[in-house]
């Protein structure tokens, strides 16, 4: 469980991460919507986990962005530096999350799962009237 003051500095993290990615970053390998899901922190606040959804057209290019932004990590650890108000600067440590992404794959399957379910309700309620 993490403290007050994790949640408000990875709050500040998560929010400067954001904002250096979308308005700071002129990579042009940087493609689709990256959101910046989540931020856990150390309890020395010396370290910084930054969770990556990244939506794109499809798995390279999804791929070159996430190294793309691993590239520009010192950059974007400068941009942070000067949003935390703290002795130290956390280290960030990039990680895709593909959390997201398995859940619209769930809910996909639930949708086909319940339309097959429909298709065949609907099929044998027309065969009941034909006899």
């Amino acid at each position: 469980m993490a403290t007050r003051r994790q949640a408000k500095v990875a709050s500040v993290v998560k929010e400067a991460v954001s904002e250096a990615i979308t308005h700071h970053l002129s990579d042009p390998r940087i493609e689709g919507l990256v959101s910046v899901t989540r931020v856990d922190m150390a309890p020395d606040l010396r370290n910084a986990e930054v969770y990556l959804s990244i939506f794109g057209q499809d798995e390279s290019a999804q791929n070159k962005t996430f190294a793309a932004i691993s590239h520009a990590k010192n950059r974007i650890q400068s941009f942070v530096a000067g949003r935390v108000q703290s002795k130290f600067c956390p280290v960030l440590h990039f990680h895709r999350d593909d959390h997201f992404k398995k859940t619209l794959e769930t809910m996909r399957l639930i949708d086909q799962a319940v339309s097959e379910m429909d298709e065949r309700d609907a099929e044998e309620d027309f065969g009941d009237e034909k006899a």
